[in-house]
């Protein structure tokens, strides 16, 4: 079951990709959670979940009662005691959406003290990342932002890829390159680029040229059909079928490259 993190410059189709990979994996019969730890959670309706459904989704960062209950300190404090082990094994069955055989759990954000933040809610999420990546047996779909906040040393060698999304731009480029550097710095074993919004040969070979040796997942092409399925609240799964396509080879792909579970 493999272990999928996502990332890449905002805007450049990274929901896109994670919302296409789950729909496959669950429509070839795996049981799928997806893990929306960007700041922008938008994944529920890249997904197709109804609107009153994502309406009731709590980030779990904002849970304050279930916080204060498993690290016993208040959310919002800095220092002080807390416990750093919290219990979150029950969380994703518990806590999750579902939706056409897909569960989704929306991380949300630490309001206080950034990336580096030593308070209770950090704890929780860092502790159910590693729960989720390392000790549950189902594919595990994360859409994050462009870095990599949830991710750990201790967690970074349980993601069997690393997808970074790009566009065929400079500024998407230097941003996975950013983010492909934070990824070897912790440990991050298989790290791949998927190229979206490329249309011609002359994009194909701008990405390749600026890749730095990362190896290629796939391609798509700039596809009207995204946009529109976001206006109308469809899942762009439903909405493109060669997209549906090419999010399948990424998907075969990914089955090689990872690792043979026991």
């Amino acid at each position: 079951m493999p272990k999928i993190a996502i990332s890449g410059k905002g805007g450049v189709g990274k929901t896109t990709l994670a919302a296409l990979l789950a729909h496959v994996y669950a429509q070839a019969g795996r049981k799928v959670l997806a893990i929306d730890a960007d700041p922008a959670a938008s994944l529920a309706y890249a997904l197709g979940f109804p609107e009153d459904l994502v309406a009731r989704i709590v980030p779990i960062a904002q849970m304050e009662e279930l916080i204060l209950e498993r690290t016993g300190a208040k959310p919002g404090t800095v220092g002080g005691y807390f416990r750093l082990n919290p219990r979150v094994d029950d969380i994703p069955d518990q806590l999750s959406a579902e939706h056409q055989g897909i569960k989704l759990l929306q991380l949300g954000t630490i309001k206080q003290g950034g990336s580096g933040c030593i308070c209770p809610e950090s704890a929780l999420l860092r502790n159910l990342v590693t729960h989720l990546l390392v000790a549950r047996n189902e594919v595990v779909i994360m859409d994050m932002e462009a870095g990599i906040e949830h991710l750990g040393r201790g967690t970074a060698a349980a993601v069997d890829a690393f997808l970074i999304v790009v566009e065929p731009n400079r500024r998407s480029m230097g941003t996975a390159m950013r983010i492909h550097k934070l990824a070897t710095d912790i440990g991050v074993p298989r790290y791949f680029l998927v190229a979206n919004k490329v249309n011609d040969e002359e994009e194909r070979a701008f990405i390749a040229a600026h890749s730095a040796g990362i190896p290629l997942a796939g391609t798509f092409p700039l596809d009207e059909r995204v946009s529109a399925a976001d206006r109308l609240g469809v899942a762009v799964f439903d909405a493109a079928p060669e997209l549906v396509e090419r999010a399948r080879e990424i998907a075969r792909f990914v089955d090689e490259a990872a690792p043979e579970i026991p």
